[in-house]
């Protein structure tokens, strides 16, 4: 079994078990500056530590330990703090001055659609893979008799729905509404919640969904 599963540029591995295995004594003493680079980068994004642990996953205490340099961290907690903070993982590496403004395009034929309900609901994917349960976006598509029924989200999760063109209902828990072009509605999804289009048309909407992993 090969040991050795993922590499940081070229000076050190991750092992199976999520530790790190450097190549010079350099490196070695990387982790120390990984953890004022991820305080440095939290604050300027304005993010406190309770914000980073509901993005990330990881703890508020295991954070404040490696900001502060009491723990060495593993490849898997650097990805997650990377996925928090929304950047790479080598600008933990190297520090927030490696940050690059994000200015990312997406071509229609590129963006990922998704067909349910025996092809009478269509959902573009808009928002990248790295947001998944935190903020995600779709551009939905509802054929005549269609419907796109889901499961509780997290606690405290909202959608917001715009609608583009067309007449839907919405149902959240034991609310119930009917919207049409141009109406905007936002609701707790933390509850059994459905969008039927119960018209002649189609109905076209975008989709927000605002994750709050604290509860």
């Amino acid at each position: 079994m090969f040991k050795v599963v993922y590499y940081i540029e070229r000076d050190c591995t991750c092992q199976m078990d999520g530790s790190v295995k450097y190549r010079s004594d350099k490196i070695e003493r990387a982790p120390f500056q990984i953890g004022r680079n991820i305080q440095e980068i939290r604050r300027k994004l304005n993010m406190t530590l309770g914000h980073l642990s509901a993005r990330s996953g990881v703890s508020k205490a295991m954070l404040s330990q490696i900001e502060t340099d009491k723990v060495n961290p593993t490849v898997v907690t650097l990805w997650k703090i990377a996925n928090g903070l929304n950047v790479d993982i080598d600008v933990l590496l190297k520090g927030s001055d490696d940050i690059e403004k994000k200015f990312n395009v997406s071509r229609k034929d590129d963006i990922t659609t998704i067909d349910a309900e025996e092809g009478r609901v269509h959902i573009r994917v808009l928002s990248p893979f790295s947001m998944v349960e935190d903020l995600e976006m779709y551009l939905l598509t509802i054929d005549s008799g269609g419907k796109l029924v889901s499961e509780p989200h997290f606690p405290q999760t909202e959608e917001f729905l715009s609608v583009i063109e067309g007449t839907v209902e919405v149902q959240a828990g034991a609310n119930n509404t009917q919207i049409s072009t141009g109406d905007f509605i936002n609701y707790h999804c933390d509850v059994d919640h459905a969008i039927y289009n119960k018209s002649d048309k189609a109905a076209v909407l975008h989709m927000i969904v605002r994750f709050n992993k604290q509860g």
